[in-house]
């Protein structure tokens, strides 16, 4: 157990020298920043939660502990020297509904594993796309722009619907995280998880959030930027993108099964082996198209929220006995997610409740001061970006950030729908950076076929991917419809 977290122990049971430093980095940089004069306009407790914070992200590359146990340890620091309220603010993240709405995919995840419908669906994939394993990345990719514009939760279209499939796949192409897991397993979790952050780019309603940059452009802006308008600006890089990415991640991860023309011959073989359909297949295939359908009608039909439909998704396969809470109660990957996502959320939230957001963009307001309009919408544009590494999760980046930006650029005078193409598309592009930035990429980390500082790695240059395409092929395309 210890060397799958990387964390080799010597003969006499204690870790080694490397872990034993890498903890000490980590507390020596919490410390330094801490220790460094609180700027003008931030409290003290805002200072501590960020130097805390940075020294948790850093923990999550060097791992001299797992993640939760350095976020749990974080919090702890935090309500110890009174920079928190324990019961008020330290403990606010695990009430977040976005990661209840994890958890559930986890365990819907499990619950289609076991109960052989992903290895059903898996199956068929391969015999229908599988003559390579680039192919497949491609139909990962059409699935989630095909589901983009109607399941208004990219949580529930990547990590309930898209990743269990994801998974299934690669195992049914004898790729899993314990057994070569380069096979097939992570470029396909890679391809998943970044062609969802696209697809959620690409419409209003790709992204619960999305709709909080729509009304904070029409405040602050005065920009109706509606369903319409955010499709058209998306759509000619938007395309680009999920045409270069799985071309990039084949690049960046090339699985060690290139040619799977073998495997459709087996996965042929196989379907014939599994026969009719089972029961708990069957099950299983309804409490999905349940989902699916409550997921798309939010709004039109009902208003239960993404968390609750996934909720109860789970309660009925619970009730018709298609999978055992004793089964989901030893899923590792759920339960763990629960700790550090929760965790990091809290942090999150108290950089905003301290002032940490707000001393932020009024640097950013002081730096880009006298700067050329256009430049200026660019430069807040990649700051925006890069600044997810320090945010949990889309929904709270957007939130703290997006209006403070667009109140930054209006004062610089940026040109307005220039500025609002910008920062809607690239609240969601930005989740490329990190492994904790939104639902459905904490589920395909979670699933444990990519490495932290592999998946760090990746994401960065997929993010200059994604910087090159939508600023130069974007920017031309917006040029054309009069943008700016």
């Amino acid at each position: 157990m210890w060397y799958e977290l990387g964390m080799a122990k010597s003969d006499a049971g204690r870790p080694t020298r490397a872990v034993a430093t890498r903890f000490v980095s980590c507390v020596g940089l919490g410390l330094l920043v801490w220790w460094l004069p609180t700027p003008a306009g931030m409290s003290w407790n805002g200072w501590a939660v960020l130097a805390v914070f940075t020294a948790t992200i850093v923990s999550f590359l060097l791992r001299p502990l797992p993640m939760g146990a350095m976020v749990l340890i974080g919090l702890v620091v935090l309500s110890a020297t009174g920079a928190l309220d324990y019961k008020k603010e330290a403990l606010t993240g695990f009430g977040d509904t976005t990661v209840w709405l994890v958890v559930a995919a986890f365990l819907i995840a499990g619950a289609v594993g076991r109960s052989g419908l992903g290895q059903r669906v898996a199956l068929l994939m391969v015999r229908t796309f599988g003559r390579s394993t680039l192919g497949l990345g491609y139909a990962a990719c059409a699935a989630e722009l095909a589901l983009g514009p109607f399941v208004p939760s990219n949580t529930a279209r990547g990590g309930g619907v898209m990743a269990p499939i994801q998974n299934s796949l690669a195992r049914a192409l004898g790729s899993r995280p314990d057994h070569q897991p380069r096979r097939a397993g992570e470029f396909l979790m890679l391809v998943g998880a970044h062609a969802n952050l696209i697809a959620a780019a690409m419409f209003l309603t790709g992204m619960a959030a999305n709709p909080i940059v729509a009304q904070q452009a029409a405040a602050i802006l005065d920009i109706n930027f509606d369903w319409g308008t955010w499709a058209l600006g998306a759509v000619v890089p938007g395309l680009v993108s999920l045409a270069l990415l799985p071309l990039l991640i084949y690049r960046l991860a090339p699985p060690l099964l290139d040619d799977a023309s073998a495997a459709r011959r087996a996965a042929q073989e196989q379907l014939a082996a599994l026969g009719t359909w089972t029961r708990r297949e069957q099950l299983m295939s309804g409490v999905f198209l349940l989902l699916l359908a409550l997921w798309t009608t939010k709004g039109t039909f009902h208003d239960m929220g993404s968390s609750l439909v996934a909720w109860i998704g789970v309660c009925t396969l619970l009730i018709t006995r298609t999978d055992r809470w004793e089964d989901m109660a030893r899923d590792h990957g759920a339960w763990d997610t629960l700790v550090w996502l929760g965790g990091l959320l809290s942090m999150a939230a108290a950089l905003q409740t301290h002032g940490v957001i707000t001393w932020f963009a009024n640097g950013m307001r002081d730096a880009v001061t006298g700067i050329d309009g256009v430049l200026v919408a660019l430069v807040l544009a990649l700051i925006y970006f890069f600044s997810m590494y320090g945010f949990s999760m889309l929904t709270g980046h957007i939130t703290a950030m997006a209006g403070a930006f667009f109140a930054v650029s209006l004062a610089a005078g940026a040109p307005p729908l220039l500025t609002v193409a910008l920062i809607a598309y690239f609240s969601n592009l930005c989740g490329c950076l990190t492994n904790y930035s939104t639902g459905p990429v904490v589920i395909y980390f979670g699933l444990g076929y990519v490495p932290i500082g592999r998946w760090f790695r990746i994401g960065f240059l997929v993010a200059l991917m994604h910087l090159a395409v939508w600023i130069l092929i974007g920017g031309v395309w917006w040029k054309a419809l009069g943008w700016w």
